[in-house]
């Protein structure tokens, strides 16, 4: 039986991964900021799956948070086999409409963290030869599109390279891009979802499914459904001055900023 560790577990694409993986069998470490909710969903795991499920309460936006998130990781008693990079949230608003510190407290958890823990994670996992890391980007990483986007770009390309400098070494890094998922995300930024189209909704079950299938595939990136790999296609033959005007028109419609 593995271990797997997933912060932002208490809710949409987190709380998918950990009753998938539950079922699965592996044991968790849940990680999110509501101590109340992670014991209720670790205890309902533990009750359904007869897995062990262990609450770590943290704030990824903080240095404590992230240090207490990494020493968990790099615990070699009590190793993590998969990581699941999924905390994230978004800001409303257009550049500059957001505040300095919101802005930079998306910088803390989007990239920071995932450096950090994702740093913490693969050096355990190289030394004993095994181990999975999945960052959780979004399709927004490939449209120029504010902070949001620049944040999952990152992520996106550093899991890469990550994934790159460690090929062999028996550690596998994927980015994961979905599109829009029916989470708790819109309503948390206070961002309206009525007018999003029904087809781009993407269901979070079935996206972690085929996440963990393109990880054990070996893939470093995964755009978990055939729409959002079409409209990913498009964008890559589009002038980047007209896919600029156009993300900017649909970011302030439909995404975080």
């Amino acid at each position: 039986m593995t271990t797997a560790l997933i912060t932002g577990s208490t809710a949409g694409i987190g709380a998918a991964f950990a009753r998938r993986l539950a079922a699965d069998g592996h044991d968790l470490v849940l990680v999110a900021r509501d101590t109340k909710r992670l014991r209720e969903q670790a205890t309902e795991l533990h009750d359904r799956h007869g897995i062990e499920a262990e609450v770590l309460t943290a704030d990824l936006a903080t240095d404590g948070g992230i240090e207490t998130v990494a020493r968990r990781l790099s615990d070699l008693k009590n190793p993590v086999d998969l990581l699941v990079n999924n905390a994230g949230f978004g800001n409303k608003g257009r550049y500059l409409d957001v505040s300095m510190a919101d802005e930079l407290r998306m910088l803390k958890v989007h990239c920071e963290a995932v450096l950090r823990l994702t740093s913490a994670a693969a050096e355990s996992m190289r030394r004993r030869g095994r181990g999975g890391i999945v960052n959780v980007a979004s399709v927004a990483a490939f449209v120029p599109r504010g902070t949001y986007g620049a944040s999952k770009a990152w992520v996106v390309q550093f899991t890469q390279g990550a994934a790159k400098d460690l090929a062999g070494s028996g550690v596998r890094l994927m980015a994961l891009c979905p599109g829009f998922v029916r989470t708790e995300f819109h309503q948390r930024a206070g961002m309206g979802t009525d007018n999003i189209p029904n087809w781009m909704w993407l269901d979070a079950d079935k996206l972690v499914a085929t996440a963990l299938a393109d990880l054990a595939r070996g893939k470093t990136l995964s755009i978990p459904d055939p729409r959002y790999k079409v409209l990913m296609g498009m964008v890559k033959v589009t002038p980047r001055a007209l896919l600029g005007g156009i993300s900017s028109r649909t970011g302030r419609k439909y995404g975080p900023q």
